[in-house]
């Protein structure tokens, strides 16, 4: 005996929505450019485009005689960095930690405002480094930072025991006991992480760990106003804001 599905409504293997599968590729194409540049165009590339916290630092500038770029070139560089990556490694454990925490995120937000909760994220990441390590020459690549603002949002809207309006926009309240674990954890692995290197694999790299950590306070701060805006662009007036 067999049963009869709809073929109206088929199930995919892997129900990852297309702006996270888009978002995949554009880090993979960018990683792909950077490591079939020739040495010198590479280098070029993360001298603008990553982050230099030193860049934002006038005695650094003035000490050194560097040159920051413009205002424009230091605007941009608190996004792109994002999107640049030291190894291939660093690139498939980022694409693994965004598949799962992005779909979950992008599903609740949908394709516009999950990327736009990702950026800003990111932004928030960079920033955080930058008042934790002003005037270092270090640079900064990775969509780590990010990636944590969306793992912080996932907690938060994986709420259990799930409740009846889950699927409308409740979500865990940040200082539920749920949420304080595993802020707790995660700070705890970042700052053994940051102080071992543990993770940051061959080579002198060091672990941008206030970075995660400021993209992951972000995201747990900004899930609801996302939320709420996501209510206020469905058209659903019955949806309060969201904290």
């Amino acid at each position: 005996m067999t049963s009869v599905q709809d073929s109206a409504q088929p199930q995919p293997f892997l129900r990852v929505p297309v702006s996270v599968l888009g978002l995949l590729a554009v880090l993979a194409i960018v990683y792909a450019a950077e490591a079939l540049a020739p040495p010198h165009t590479h280098d070029v590339i993360i001298g603008r485009f990553a982050f230099y916290p030193a860049r934002y630092s006038a005695h650094f500038i003035d000490t050194h005689a560097y040159d920051p770029g413009s205002l424009i070139d230091r605007a941009v560089a608190f996004v792109s960095y994002i999107f640049l990556h030291g190894s291939l490694t660093h690139l498939l454990i980022n694409s693994i930690w965004l598949l799962p925490f992005g779909a979950i995120v992008a599903r609740r937000f949908g394709g516009l405002l999950f990327l736009a909760f990702f950026l800003v994220c990111g932004v928030a990441s960079a920033a955080t480094y930058l008042a934790f390590n002003w005037g270092s020459a270090d640079p900064v690549v990775g969509a780590s930072g990010a990636i944590s603002g969306l793992m912080a949002a996932g907690f938060r809207i994986l709420r259990y025991p799930p409740v009846p309006d889950d699927a409308i926009g409740s979500l865990e309240p940040i200082f539920s006991s749920r949420i304080l674990l595993w802020s707790a954890v995660w700070v705890v692995i970042n700052i053994i992480a940051g102080v071992t290197g543990l993770g940051a694999g061959p080579g002198p790299q060091v672990i941008a760990w206030e970075a995660h950590l400021g993209g992951y306070a972000a995201g747990l701060l900004l899930a609801g106003p996302f939320v709420s805006l996501r209510n206020w662009m469905a058209g659903d007036p019955a949806q309060g804001p969201v904290a």
